[in-house]
């Protein structure tokens, strides 16, 4: 069974996803006025679904803090065409 985990690492203006503690790629952002801008997304570990799950749990956590997303990175902005349930969190 292999753990896979997603931090948020505000040091590094990133969501990071770690699979069995090894990094498995990361989602960089700016933050500024109460909205994540996504920017580079980069998947090291493919065909484990890393980067689905990566972008989820980034959306989700900052739909949770109340935050609005502007979706500059071509693989998150292509996540929420894929997954309109998610899309309410765009900075419209």
């Amino acid at each position: 069974m292999t753990a896979v985990s997603v931090t948020d690492n505000p040091d590094q203006s990133r969501y990071e996803v770690r699979l069995d503690g090894e990094l498995g790629g990361f989602a960089e952002y700016t933050s500024a006025d109460g909205v994540v801008t996504f920017t580079h997304t980069e998947v090291a570990i493919e065909g484990k679904g890393l980067g689905s799950t990566l972008v989820r749990h980034a959306l989700e956590d900052v739909r949770a803090r109340g935050l609005a997303v502007v979706p500059q990175c071509p693989f998150v902005r292509g996540y929420l065409e894929k997954h309109p349930e998610l899309a309410e969190v765009t900075d419209k």
